[in-house]
C-alpha cells in the first residue's frame, strides 16, 4: 500500500472536488487527469527517482489514482445526500423530466423513466437515501475515473519523460 501512497493522496483530493458544485463538472476531464499527473510527480519526488516513468507504471497509478477518487468521492457523494436529502437529481427534477420528454421514445417508456427517477427522488427526499442512486453514483464514478484516471496517468508519464529526455540532452 505503500508503493501507491501517492495515488491514494491524489485519489483523496480528486474525490475530494469530484463533489464540489461547479467544481465537479471538470471532475472527469481535468481533475482526474491532473491528479493521476500529480500522483506521478509525487511519488518521483518521495522516492528521489526521477528516471523515465514505465508506461505500466503510469497506467497503474492513474488506474489507483481514479479508483482511490471514486472510492472517497462515491463515499462523500452519499454521505452528503444522506445527510442533506438533497442532491443534483433533486434540484434539476424538472429539468430532467423535460428532458424525457423531449426524447423520441414511446409514451410507455417516458413514462417508466420517469416513474423510476420519481421514486428515487422521493427516496432521497424522505430518507436521504436511495439505493439505485447510490448504486449508478458508485457504477458511474469507478467506470468514469478509472478510464480518465488511466489516461492522465498516461499522459502525465509521457509529459514528464520527455521534459526528462529534454534535461538530459541539455535543453
Amino acid at each position: 500500500m505503500k508503493k501507491y501512497l501517492a495515488a491514494i493522496i491524489c485519489g483523496f483530493g480528486a474525490g475530494v472536488l469530484q463533489i464540489v458544485p461547479f467544481v465537479k463538472n471538470f471532475s472527469c476531464c481535468m481533475i482526474l487527469p491532473l491528479a493521476a499527473f500529480f500522483s506521478l510527480l509525487l511519488d518521483q519526488r518521495a522516492t528521489r527517482n526521477f528516471e523515465k516513468i514505465p508506461m505500466k507504471k503510469a497506467l497503474l497509478f492513474g488506474l489507483f489514482t481514479g479508483l482511490f477518487a471514486a472510492s472517497f468521492g462515491s463515499v462523500l457523494e452519499i454521505l452528503i445526500t444522506f445527510i442533506t436529502k438533497h442532491n443534483d437529481v433533486i434540484a434539476s427534477f424538472t429539468d430532467l423530466q423535460r428532458i424525457v420528454q423531449n426524447l423520441p421514445l414511446s409514451e410507455d417508456i417516458k413514462k417508466e423513466v420517469l416513474n423510476i427517477f420519481q421514486s428515487v427522488r422521493e427516496d432521497i427526499l424522505k430518507n436521504g437515501f436511495s439505493i439505485l442512486y447510490t448504486f449508478s453514483v458508485i457504477v458511474n464514478n469507478f467506470i468514469v475515473n478509472s478510464i480518465f484516471g488511466s489516461v492522465g496517468g498516461l499522459i502525465g508519464a509521457r509529459i514528464i519523460n520527455s521534459k526528462l529526455h529534454h534535461q538530459s540532452n541539455g535543453q
